[in-house]
């Protein structure tokens, strides 16, 4: 491999020059070996934040993180794999009824998930609310539970793109996190490395999404579409809305309640709607003819993700935990709530205790936020708005004030028009 200096490509990227392949090659390789400076690589990350990416830098980039590390082989698996990638939302449960709804339509399913940080949930900590559920897998274990089952919901071993993880917590720390070029080839240098033929891109958009703006979440999705089809992964990506929370329930405990409603065949008809739609795209990548709606009716995804928990150390009929403390707000006029803005209620939901400000911190979980209104819905004064979830009284009076504007009501009763949950959706070519 040649070898640079780690300010030439700094400079080059700072003049607004495209890096060649051997220049990103080398500079991701140097740095993952610790011999390129933290302080270096923050100033190349600031250029590419100022000066963007070509589609074949953020490539170059991509696949020199996935060489980074190990690449994962499914061939054995049995069944054809696909996976589902969400930028994160408020209430954003639908991993949980959708890898069993997957597996029950044929596929294999190899969900490698995150923890939350800030107020947006992690898949793994809502999971890590059920009684003995382990979130680390080996690779046999992860490749015969998608023999078996065909689903799986785990951590991503540290050998999954580590230069990823690197820069990650790098981008953290430096105001680099906003990079469209880095968001794309961090999300999808995980995805490819971990082995899966098929992928589809849950990218949200609204207040309560990462990317807050409809054309930065098009121009996420596409980029990463691009990426995947690269590396021949077959990718979709559906722009969907995250102005209001999905759901009722934000939090962990009570996000996997909701989800095995779902399954049951109840709960909320936006998480009902969208796991559907999502199901709908996996099951047609990989060229599976079930109806995912039929499916979800039939029971079928309610007996995958009973076997999915239990093969992961679960008990899918332990008591789910409960909050030692719990506060209702009560509605002063009445009316029909015509916005439930997402963003304060996650705020919200994180500062009870649900979510983490770093890391390394622990989250609650029994804490979160029920909404029990949502937009559509007729109220009257004093009926309850909102349950607040925490084992932390203390934490009561900044969630209130998060929540004080999150919900407006129309005093008239005017006629109330839902937005469109699934904006549009992105294909290759």
């Amino acid at each position: 491999m040649s070898t640079f200096a780690a300010v030439d490509v700094i400079r080059a990227k700072r003049d607004g020059a495209a890096l060649s392949d051997a220049q990103i090659d080398w500079i991701i390789e140097a740095y993952t070996r610790h011999e390129v400076a933290e302080e270096q690589m923050s100033a190349l990350l600031m250029a590419i934040l100022l000066n963007g990416m070509t589609s074949a830098e953020i490539a170059a980039w991509t696949t020199a993180m996935i060489a980074s590390g190990r690449r994962m082989d499914l061939s054995t698996v049995g069944r054809p794999t696909v996976d589902k990638h969400s930028t994160g939302g408020v209430g954003d449960k639908i991993s949980l009824p959708l890898v069993p709804l997957v597996a029950a339509c044929g596929a294999a399913v190899p969900q490698l998930s995150g923890r939350g940080l800030g107020h947006t949930g992690g898949t793994l900590d809502k999971m890590e609310s059920i009684a003995g559920w382990r979130a680390t897998l080996s690779p046999r274990e992860m490749a015969d539970q998608l023999s078996s089952i065909g689903a799986v919901i785990c951590a991503a071993s540290e050998d999954l793109a580590p230069a990823d993880r690197k820069l990650y917590a790098l981008r953290d720390v430096t105001g680099t996190v906003e990079s469209i070029p880095m968001i794309a080839a961090s999300i999808m240098s995980k995805k490819i490395a971990e082995g899966t033929s098929a992928l589809v891109l849950d990218v949200k958009v609204g207040t309560g999404a990462f990317m807050k703006r409809a054309d930065h979440a098009a121009e996420l999705a596409r980029t990463m579409v691009e990426l995947g089809a690269r590396e021949g992964v077959r990718t979709s990506a559906l722009l969907t809305d995250m102005s209001t929370p999905l759901g009722r329930a934000v939090g962990n405990a009570i996000e996997v309640a909701e989800s095995v409603d779902v399954l049951a065949g109840g709960g909320p008809a936006d998480v009902v709607e969208l796991t559907v739609a999502l199901a709908r795209e996996m099951v047609s990548l990989v060229g599976l003819s079930a109806d995912p709606a039929q499916v979800l009716a039939s029971g079928k995804a309610m007996d995958a993700w009973r076997s999915m928990v239990v093969a992961q150390g679960g008990d899918p009929d332990a008591p789910l935990p409960t909050p030692r403390f719990r506060e209702v707000v009560v509605a002063d006029e009445a009316g029909v709530v015509t916005e439930l803005d997402a963003l304060p209620v996650g705020l919200a939901a994180w500062r009870l205790g649900a979510g983490r400000a770093r890391k390394e911190h622990a989250v609650q979980a029994a804490a979160g936020v029920l909404c029990l209104a949502k937009p559509g819905d007729e109220v009257r004064v004093g009926q309850p708005l909102f349950e607040l979830h925490t084992n932390t009284p203390d934490a009561f009076t900044a969630a209130l004030a998060d929540l004080s504007g999150a919900i407006r009501i129309d005093p008239t009763g005017a006629a109330f028009e839902r937005p469109a949950l699934v904006r549009d959706v992105i294909t290759a070519g």
